[in-house]
């Protein structure tokens, strides 16, 4: 979990900023975009775009925009049509990255990812080469200031989570995919708010890196990659401890 929790954390600390807000909400709309096209408007026959509405609305994104972008998916509205990549490659260090990509440009997302590892002492590999270091989970991030930890495990493990990890200031929670819309409706049923809910991609093991040179060259990377405007989620494998990250920070 520590590439996730360790990346997740950083983001959030950074997200406050009004242009990393914008970026938030750009990407959202493109996930609910694709999502209505493939799977239609209506969120209750749709899981994807349910999951995809109940993170926009976690980031307090206006209905308006919500509606709207579920308009362009279904073709109600004019919209750009946009294609899913998965890119995938190793960053510093042997860390494996993969990219999560919505671009209606292929050859520019995929020369723009290329220089980021390149620049990064990284290299962009071939399909698959490190996919299979990761698990699909459905992952749902709660504040530990709003949840007593008894509380949440009642309610989630109830609902069908697999697990909850406790990290520095927020409590993980671990579903199988197909279960996180159950889990997130539990939740919300019990009052319980949440930061985050998707599903993403868990590193089944990590790498540490213990090299100060190294950490902040993988955090560039991942930095410029979270930047670009064709990126929707970046996932790696890696742990650095919490000494090493005050330094970093």
């Amino acid at each position: 979990m520590s590439g996730h929790s360790k990346w997740s954390t950083i983001k959030r600390k950074k997200g406050a900023n009004d242009a990393r807000r914008g970026k938030i909400f750009t990407r959202l709309i493109k996930e609910i975009t694709v999502a209505a096209r493939t799977g239609g408007g209506d969120p209750e026959g749709n899981p994807r775009l349910r999951a995809a509405i109940a993170s926009a609305k976690a980031e307090n994104m206006p209905k308006d925009n919500i509606a709207r972008a579920i308009k362009k998916g279904t073709g109600e509205i004019a919209g750009e049509v946009y294609d899913e990549i998965l890119y995938e490659g190793y960053g510093p260090g042997g860390v494996a990255v993969l990219v999560e990509c919505m671009t209606d440009n292929r050859n520019r997302t995929v020369a723009d990812v290329r220089h980021y590892f390149t620049k990064s002492n990284g290299n962009l590999g071939e399909s698959g080469c490190v996919a299979w270091m990761f698990e699909k989970k459905g992952l749902i991030l709660v504040d530990k200031e709003t949840v007593s930890e008894e509380e949440l495990m009642d309610h989630a493990l109830e609902a069908g989570a697999d697990d909850i990890i406790e990290e520095e200031s927020e409590f993980q929670i671990l579903t199988p995919p197909e279960d996180m819309d159950d889990v997130r409706s539990g939740l919300e049923e019990a009052g319980i708010s949440f930061i985050e809910a998707s599903i993403s991609m868990i590193p089944k093991n990590t790498v540490d890196v213990t090299d100060e040179k190294v950490a902040r060259s993988l955090l560039k990377l991942l930095e410029n990659l979270e930047d670009h405007d064709d990126v929707q989620k970046v996932h790696a494998n890696f742990d650095i401890d919490d000494e090493l990250m005050e330094q970093l920070s």
